[in-house]
C-alpha cells in the first residue's frame, strides 16, 4: 500500500458543517475501496489566491491516506462530480508527517503579533512607572465627568 496527500478545496458556501459531512463522505468513499485515512485536518475557510469558478474562500481540507493507486483514481473519479469541490490535488508520499501540518501549527501565531507583544513588554520594563500615569489619567478623567453632572 501506498502513501498519499490529499488537500481538497470546497466551495465557500458550505457552513462547516458540511465541510466537515463532505470530508466524512470523502473518508467512506476511502474506506469502500479499501484506502485508510491515516489523519484529517480542516484547516478552514481561508482565501484563494485567485478565483475559481466565482468563488474567493473556500474550505481547505487535509487527508493523509494509505491505499492503492485504484483506490485514489476513484476518489478522484468522484470529487470531479462532487459540486462542492472546487479544487483537488493529490500526491504520493514517501512517508507521513506525524506532526500536525504547518497551517494548523501556526494558527493564531503571526508576526506583528509576537512583535507588538515584545514592543509592550519592553515598554514596560523601560517605564517603571507607566502604571501610575494612565491610573493618574484614569482619575482626572472620572472627576472631569463628575463636574459636567
Amino acid at each position: 500500500m501506498q502513501l498519499y496527500e490529499s488537500v481538497v478545496i470546497a466551495r465557500q458556501d458550505i457552513s462547516v458543517t458540511q465541510a466537515e459531512a463532505l470530508a466524512d463522505d470523502l473518508s467512506k468513499i476511502l474506506e469502500e475501496q479499501g484506502a485508510k485515512v491515516l489523519k484529517r485536518e480542516n484547516w478552514g475557510l481561508r482565501s484563494l489566491a485567485y478565483r475559481i469558478k466565482k468563488n474567493r474562500k473556500g474550505h481547505y481540507l487535509l487527508f493523509n491516506i494509505q491505499g492503492e493507486p485504484d483506490a485514489i483514481n476513484d476518489y478522484e473519479r468522484r470529487m470531479r462530480i462532487m459540486e462542492q469541490v472546487l479544487r483537488y490535488l493529490t500526491i504520493r508520499v514517501d512517508e507521513h508527517e506525524e506532526n500536525e501540518s504547518i497551517i494548523i501549527s501556526s494558527r493564531g501565531k503571526t508576526g506583528l503579533q509576537s512583535e507588538s507583544t515584545n514592543t509592550e513588554a519592553e515598554m514596560k520594563q523601560n517605564t517603571g512607572n507607566g502604571r501610575e500615569k494612565s491610573n493618574t489619567n484614569e482619575i482626572n478623567t472620572s472627576s472631569n465627568k463628575g463636574d459636567s453632572k
